[in-house]
């Protein structure tokens, strides 16, 4: 074992070692391979053609009040309970339909909102919404 010696077998490589560049060659092919049939069977799918204009179309506001001794108000107005369904189909049927803020008082049973809500949804009315006021 003599330093500075050289054998035949530790000669410097001069070529260029090709198999890693081989299998990585290779694993591409594969992947190419596979997903190249996937992409050629997709679904066609004819999409809708749509603009990108904002609608400025606002509903109006139907607002219905019930005081304290549980009578309503549709728009300010005095309105009995046998007028109230027509009123709220009617409302429903326009388009776009009307949102519609129920007022209740304070001291009013819930029983005469919780009626209210339900003859509007029977009406069709889909958006029902509810004023009150802040605390101070």
């Amino acid at each position: 074992m003599a330093f500075g010696t050289q054998d035949d077998t530790d000669d410097v490589m001069n070529e260029i070692n090709m198999t890693p560049m081989v299998d990585i060659m290779l694993v591409l092919l594969i992947i190419f391979i596979i997903t190249v049939p996937v992409m050629k069977h997709s679904v066609n799918i004819d999409l809708p053609r749509a603009t990108n204009e904002a609608q400025n179309i606002k509903p109006e506001t139907v607002r219905l009040s019930v005081d304290a001794q549980g009578s309503y108000f549709l728009n300010e107005t005095a309105i009995t309970d046998e007028d109230l369904a027509p009123r709220l189909k009617a409302a429903a049927a326009q388009n776009p339909q009307p949102d519609l803020h129920i007022r209740g008082d304070k001291s009013v049973r819930y029983e005469r909102v919780a009626q209210a809500m339900a003859t509007a949804q029977q009406a069709g009315l889909r958006k029902i919404g509810f004023i009150t006021e802040p605390r101070n």
